[in-house]
């Protein structure tokens, strides 16, 4: 017995000896002690958490060399090599914070997502094609948005004082030529895609990354829908026209195809005109969209589209009885590309891809045969590097291949030119932590034709409150060569400048939005010219100007019951001396005050959404010259309400009726004058005003499935 009690004696005095303590506090990079957090002995069950003043303390019978693992939510996991003798140890660690994506702050000055995987949305998809007074367009439902502005006899998209040549469009990454229909002096275009064929947009304002170029204002960047959920067949029938759509999914593909015509002819009978139509316009598109998943996480896309349009119209002239001259314009567009992404090993990522738009008008204006013919090859490559989670790396080349020509059939005369353009461009983001981010980046670009290099630089900052709102700065320059049409007179035009400054305040939460963003825009080596925009001599490029300002944008879709609304305003001072002017003016396209209201309510005893638009500016400056100067004179403010009404009387069957300018509101955009003075010694003017008092749109869409649950809105 007395044996045996020894033994259990001396066991016991080994097992104490072969206890260790450990020890000591855990606290953040600010020295705030971190409570909750596991610290224990890897591979044991040896630990314990810190208590509210961050120690910790508990004791493991291990021995020799081990690993001291410290983790909590939201900070970095830290190891620690320790070596268990029995003797006390004591840690006092500090943890780093982890990087977050889900919680970490973003870029937000300049740069507005229209994403549902984003969490700073600021418009969804499907609000483009419910929002009224958008008509199911992209860039109008891009016009209720802050720095843009409303210019109704144009159509295209206008940013913080810049021209519509100053915003590119990309799909999928890859630049797209001539995205708007051609169309006539004066008569209001749109954009040549379908916005179902889009999951998502990023909008940006200014400031934009270095990966887009060519462009001083805005980039638009739209990309497609992956994989559609189910094999569905849909019927459109508009007041305008109709088409069908048929997409076909596989198990790691899918084919869209899909077919459209209009025709205003019978529409335009109907509704009272102020234009003076002698064929309405008119055409037909065709479609191919071809998707792939590339192994287990790439994926590969093709995408073709097809049309052709017409239009004749009999256009007034100030001072000139009779009809005015007849202007005839023919179009047929091709745009097709193919792009893949892919996520490879080592934490790289690569996306890229090729795409080619060809544009050729034919316009007959009064004794003139006019043939424009537009052309733009892109090929580009971007891979991203994840270092860490903290730090990574876009890097890319592409290239530009431009060609222009312009034809007087009747007079055998033609000009063109052909252009290869050559960029690379380098940006990394680096997070501090989840409140503090910097982005940094450079693009540069060569132009073979007139054999010039530039370098741009772009850098962001953004810090994140503890209340989830944050500020972010950018600044950038960005260069853009002319358009076409003045490159095919100088062709050695070289790139004309901006340069951007944007302070930004973002807060999103439970369901409400508010941004508020100051922005400075300097130009350099603006267009210049003497004589008319459409003949003109003396190209030079010393313009310049500013463009400043604020805008306002907040969203709500918490606040009322199945309602949603967003309000907008934009102060926008322009001035610049470009184009034809001699002297620094406001631009007719450019007003100073912008705001719009949207609001939407679902009524669902009805199964119907009601929505509403407002929109308005003070006036559009215009060039009076019966009195001096420039840009002398001013519209009465534009004003726009309209109305839609969305009825889904089954799950598969939508009926969509909106109304534009329901007020019938007598919008000017400004005025032409006669070239010569009449009897009384005065110029002879003519307002420039909307094509009609109010535009109907009734469209039936119906989708055929196997479920009979599917509609339209599936795909976006």
């Amino acid at each position: 017995m007395k044996t045996f009690i020894t033994f259990v004696l001396m066991i016991s005095a080994s097992v104490g000896i072969a206890q260790t303590e450990i020890k000591g506090i855990v606290k953040d990079s600010k020295g705030e002690p971190l409570p909750g957090v596991n610290v224990f002995i890897q591979n044991t069950y040896d630990g314990t958490s810190t208590k509210p003043d961050g120690s910790f303390s508990f004791s493991s019978d291990e021995t020799g060399d081990q690993i001291l693992i410290l983790q909590s939510v939201g900070f970095k996991k830290q190891e620690l090599s320790v070596q268990l003798t029995g003797e006390p140890i004591e840690n006092n660690v500090t943890l780093k914070e982890s990087i977050d994506q889900l919680n970490a702050v973003t870029i937000t000055a300049g740069a507005m997502e229209a994403s549902d995987e984003n969490k700073a949305v600021v418009l969804k998809p499907l609000d483009i094609v419910t929002t009224p007074s958008a008509m199911g367009d992209v860039v109008g439902a891009l016009q209720t948005l802050p720095g843009t502005s409303t210019v109704g006899n144009d159509g295209r998209l206008f940013v913080r004082g810049g021209d519509a040549s100053e915003t590119a469009i990309f799909i999928d990454g890859l630049k797209v030529g001539n995205a708007f229909g051609t169309t006539a002096n004066n008569v209001p275009t749109r954009t040549r895609f379908n916005p179902n064929l889009f999951k998502g947009s990023f909008f940006s304002t200014g400031g934009y990354s270095a990966e887009y170029g060519q462009a001083l204002s805005s980039a638009l960047v739209l990309n497609t829908v992956d994989i559609p959920v189910r094999n569905q067949g849909d019927i459109s029938l508009m007041s305008v026209g109709g088409g069908y759509a048929q997409t076909l999914v596989g198990e790691k593909n899918s084919l869209t195809a899909s077919a459209n015509y209009f025709d205003l002819t019978p529409y335009q009978s109907l509704v009272k005109q102020n234009f003076d139509w002698e064929r309405s316009p008119h055409g037909w598109d065709a479609s191919i969209s071809a998707r792939q998943k590339w192994g287990n996480s790439g994926m590969v896309k093709a995408y073709l589209h097809k049309e052709s349009s017409g239009m004749e119209i009999w256009q007034a002239e100030p001072g000139v009885d009779g009809k005015g001259s007849l202007v005839k314009i023919k179009n047929d567009y091709t745009y097709a590309q193919s792009s893949f992404k892919q996520i490879g090993k080592n934490d790289w990522s690569y996306t890229g891809g090729l795409s080619y738009s060809l544009n050729k008008d034919q316009i007959k204006l009064g004794g003139l045969d006019i043939v424009q013919q537009t052309e733009l090859f892109h090929a580009k490559g971007v891979a991203v590097k994840d270092f860490s989670p903290a730090f990574s790396t876009k890097m890319g080349v592409e290239t530009y291949w431009s060609g222009y020509e312009q034809s007087l059939v009747s007079e055998d005369l033609s000009r063109n030119f052909m252009d290869q353009q050559y960029n690379a461009f380098i940006e990394s983001d680096y997070y501090v932590n989840n409140q503090l981010i910097f982005r940094g980046g450079l693009r540069s670009g060569y132009s073979k034709l007139n054999d010039e290099l530039w370098i741009d630089p772009r850098a962001s900052v953004s810090y994140k409150f503890r209340s989830d709102g944050q500020i972010s700065f950018a600044y950038g320059t960005f260069s853009q060569l002319p358009e076409e049409r003045f490159r095919v007179v100088d062709n050695e035009l070289g790139n004309t400048k901006a340069t951007h400054w944007i302070l930004n305040y973002f807060h999103s939460k439970n369901g409400r939005t508010f941004r508020a963003e100051a922005f400075y825009k300097g130009y350099d080596q603006l267009l210049t010219f003497e004589g008319d925009v459409q003949f003109p001599e003396q190209l030079r490029l010393d313009g310049n100007g500013v463009a400043k300002g604020m805008d306002f944008f907040f969203r709500d879709n918490k606040t009322f019951k199945n309602t949603d609304f967003w309000i907008t305003y934009s102060l926008v001072d322009s001035e610049r001396k470009f184009g034809g002017y001699q002297t620094s003016v406001q631009p007719g396209f450019a007003p100073l005050h912008n705001g719009s209201v949207v609001v939407k309510h679902f009524i669902s005893p009805l199964k119907s959404q009601i929505g509403m638009s407002f929109s308005m500016n003070d006036g559009y400056t215009y060039t009076n010259p019966n009195i001096p100067g420039e840009q002398n004179s001013k519209t009465k403010s534009y004003q726009d309400l309209s109305l839609s009404w969305s009825y889904l009387p089954k799950p598969n069957l939508i009926i969509h009726l909106a109304c534009s300018n329901v007020l019938g509101r007598n919008n000017v955009f400004g005025y032409q004058y006669a070239s010569e003075t009449n009897d009384n010694n005065l110029f002879t003017g003519m307002p420039i005003q909307q094509g009609a008092p109010r535009f109907l749109f009734l469209g039936v869409f119906l989708t055929l499935s196997s479920d009979k649950k599917a509609n339209q809105l599936n795909n976006l």
